[in-house]
Parts: structure tokens; C-alpha cells; sequence
């Protein structure tokens, strides 16, 4: 297994923690984020305005959240040119707890395949439409409505390959367009109770979220609200049991 912590090699904040991270996860190293604000670095990304997929995502995207996107396609590349068949892919605002950490990880080894996207959660919010594993307090389960935020996560190479093949073009985050297994045929499961925190805030701030001025707060929550009813109506469901 390796691990790969995306790190923007300017961000000196957040530089002691991406360190940290390398030394606590296996195998890992820095990895290059891709800078959304220069037209050089994403320069074959192909950017549609939320309309490329249903549901139409409402909102524009941002420079950082372009950003983050190729560089996670840019790990799932490598993963698959280097025939890398499990990797932890993590952002650099993210703090662990170690030994609970291996604990998830031991957990996670027999049951964790090529084929799998297991996000280990920072918000504990997914509902299950299916509960696989349990062991002291950790529980691996297919959410019902797949979670927001890309801050951790074991991916399998051929889960790789396959977002790859999707994702030749893009028109919303990274983590909204996971959301969307029906078109990726990705299923995506959650590790619950592994003690990730995000920790934006203490090394300089999210690099994505910002404040909206107060009168596009009320538009942009309903937005929300009547995208987030439209996943709803496209759960994750188990397996069909083989006869």
C-alpha cells in the first residue's frame, strides 16, 4: 500500500502537518497539488459551466476546487500507470490518530480490493444502506447518499481507472461529482469512527470555502437544499445477493 498527501509546496503552513502525515501513513509522500489559479497547470482540463451531467450543478467552480480535482486525477493516473493497486489518498489539512489509524487500516486489509473507493470520513453523517464490518467502534458501511469532502481515502486501482475513464471532462467538485455512482458505476463506501479530523483552520484556512456576501447566502442554500433533494432520489443500494 502507499499513501500520497496532496501538498501545495508554497503553502509553508501547511507544510509541518503534510510532513506529519507522510510519516505516519504508510509508504507515503508528497504529492504536487495542482494550482486551479494557473492557466499553465490546467491547461487540458476540460470545464463545463455544471451543465454536463444531471443533475446540473448550481454553483461555479472555483480555481482551488479545479485544483483539487486534477490533482486527485492526477494520483488515480499514477496509481494506474504504476499498477499501484491500493493507495491512501489524503489532503494536507488533515490530522490522524495513529495508532487508530493502523487499527482502521489492519481492519480495512482483508476486506479491501482494487475495485473499492473507501472514504475514511472526517463528519460522521452517512446514513447506511449497508453495514460490512465492525470492530472497536470502527464500522465500514455503503452509505445511502455518499458524503461530502475528499480529505481521506483508500482507493483501489481499478477504482481509479474507472473515475479516470470518467472524468475526461468535469463540471462540479471532486467530491460532489462521487456522489454520482449511477454515472461513474463507482461505488463508494465510508469508514466511520477512525478519529480523522480536518484542521483547515489551524494551519491558515480552507483553501476552497469562502464566505458568501450575506444577500447570496439565502439563493445559494437553496440551491443547495433542491440539489442535495435530487441525490436523494439516487441512493446507494446493496448488492443483489447471487443465487
Amino acid at each position: 500500500m502507499r499513501s500520497f498527501v496532496i501538498h501545495m509546496s508554497s503553502s509553508m503552513a501547511r507544510r509541518p502537518n503534510a510532513e506529519r502525515l507522510c510519516a505516519d501513513l504508510p509508504n507515503a509522500e508528497l504529492f504536487e497539488a495542482v494550482n486551479g489559479r494557473d492557466p499553465d497547470q490546467i491547461a487540458r482540463v476540460q470545464l463545463h459551466p455544471g451543465n454536463l451531467h444531471r443533475p446540473h450543478y448550481p454553483f461555479a467552480l472555483q480555481p482551488a476546487e479545479i485544483g483539487v480535482f486534477e490533482s486527485h486525477r492526477r494520483i488515480w493516473r499514477r496509481m494506474v500507470e504504476e499498477e499501484i493497486d491500493l493507495a491512501i489518498i489524503t489532503e494536507d489539512d488533515l490530522r490522524i490518530d495513529a495508532p487508530r489509524m493502523a487499527e482502521a487500516l489492519e481492519m480495512l486489509e482483508p476486506i479491501a480490493t482494487p475495485d473499492h473507493y473507501i472514504r475514511i470520513p472526517v463528519k460522521q453523517r452517512e446514513v447506511p444502506a449497508q453495514t460490512l464490518a465492525c470492530q472497536n467502534g470502527l464500522r465500514l458501511i455503503l452509505p445511502k447518499v455518499i458524503g461530502l469532502q475528499c480529505v481521506c481515502q483508500l482507493v483501489g486501482r481499478r477504482a481509479a481507472n474507472r473515475l479516470l475513464a470518467a472524468t475526461t471532462q468535469i463540471d462540479r467538485p471532486v467530491d460532489t461529482f462521487l456522489q454520482m455512482h449511477w454515472l461513474t458505476g463507482q461505488p463508494i463506501h465510508a469508514l466511520q469512527g477512525s478519529g480523522n479530523q480536518e484542521i483547515a483552520g489551524e494551519i491558515g484556512g480552507s483553501t476552497i470555502q469562502s464566505k458568501p456576501p450575506l444577500s447570496d447566502k439565502l439563493t445559494r442554500e437553496f440551491k443547495r437544499a433542491a440539489y442535495r433533494a435530487q441525490l436523494h432520489l439516487h441512493p446507494q443500494r446493496p448488492p443483489a445477493a447471487s443465487d
